[in-house]
């Protein structure tokens, strides 16, 4: 199985039965070794390439163990310890981690729970391991840039050197982007401060402060919405004139989506690739009677808000993508797309799919 593709089948058992994981134990059989195997691409029964239970005595620290030790060309190179899933990832419950990778040849120390990866190296001080992980993967949310270094660390591809190079950039840029979507979702005092004393001379009091926060959230909110249409209408003009007079697009219609109770989260790449879908057929049907309905396994595009009129499906909850086409029997071809704007090679295709609803 292709690395993409583990990883997506690896993330869907996990949304299936991660509930069900309330061991360390069953973590482990369910997830972490099923990852080790299928994603690292490293034989978990082989002792010569994972090591369970990996015991090194340490000063006055005798037969504490670590999860699990992975070799490379008979060198201990990646350390992993492991809890159970759900459980908060803190280094101070680390501690084995930290003693380990000290003493060891490892230049790579992983704490995981199964659903998030948390991966470690010594870029502050040498042989000691960073409080602060270079590269972080959360199967519930899989970010796209990180899979290729994350590709680096697996048996066939192993490039420890590359990774290391690029780790302290990665770090930042990982670190940077969670602090920017926290500040997007719950701006801070101090965000608030920035912005307003750009537009705003007065003094920021408290009861301004209070004023100016709803509306830093809201400008946030239009701006993400304005340069998700910006992208639309320039796809629209570059790439598909035939459609350019189709559908409008406001705010109403591409919001930034927020987070449901059932399970399932709608996605701005997913409202992005349904307005594109839109547009496309506009040509052959009333854009109106064009709707989309959000699941658990794929977002659909349907015509007359009816399951009997599946235009296409978008599969974009994992790292690739892919355009589900369906023809007159329902039988779905899955199309990989790197990108949203992708959908357009396929125009032809979702206009005769339309057609058969016009």
């Amino acid at each position: 199985m292709e690395f993409e593709d583990a990883l997506e089948d690896i993330a869907s058992k996990l949304a299936d039965y991660g509930d069900s994981l309330t061991t360390e134990e069953a973590t482990k059989n369910a997830i972490i070794m099923p990852f080790i195997s299928r994603v690292f691409g490293y034989d978990v029964f082989n002792p010569k390439e994972v090591m369970p239970e990996f015991t090194a005595d340490i000063g006055t620290k005798k037969g504490e163990k670590i999860d699990y030790a992975i070799l490379h060309d008979s060198d201990v190179q990646m350390l992993i310890e492991c809890k159970k899933a759900g459980e908060e990832l803190k280094l101070n419950n680390a501690s084995q981690l930290f003693r380990y990778f000290h003493v060891s040849n490892a230049r790579i120390g992983v704490l995981t729970n199964g659903c998030v990866w948390q991966f470690f190296t010594d870029l502050d001080h040498p042989n000691k391991m960073d409080e602060r992980p270079f590269l972080v993967l959360d199967l519930r949310n899989i970010d796209a840039y990180a899979l290729p270094e994350l590709k680096k660390l697996t048996k066939d591809a192993f490039d420890l050197e590359s990774v290391l190079t690029a780790a302290e950039e990665l770090k930042y840029v990982s670190s940077i982007k969670r602090v920017i979507g926290g500040l997007f979702e719950d701006p801070s005092e101090d965000f608030v401060r920035l912005l307003v004393t750009q537009v705003y001379d007065g003094s920021l009091t408290a009861k301004m402060r209070e004023f100016f926060t709803p509306v830093v959230r809201k400008a946030i909110k239009q701006f993400t919405n304005d340069s998700v249409n910006a992208r639309l209408k320039t796809a629209l003009q570059d790439q598909a004139p035939a459609v350019a007079a189709a559908a409008p697009v406001d705010d109403a219609q591409v919001t930034v989506p927020e987070k449901r109770t059932d399970g399932v989260d709608t996605t701005v790449e997913e409202l992005e690739g349904f307005q594109i879908v839109r547009a496309i057929v506009a040509s052959e049907i009333n854009w109106d009677r064009v709707v989309s309905r959000d699941t658990k396994s794929y977002f659909g595009v349907l015509v007359d808000d009816t399951n009997r009129k599946q235009i296409c499906r978008l599969h974009f909850n994992h790292a690739q993508k892919y355009l589900g086409l369906l023809d007159e029997n329902k039988n779905e071809t899955r199309i990989p797309i790197s990108e949203v704007g992708d959908i357009y090679n396929h125009a032809d295709v979702l206009r005769d799919a339309a057609r058969r609803f016009a």
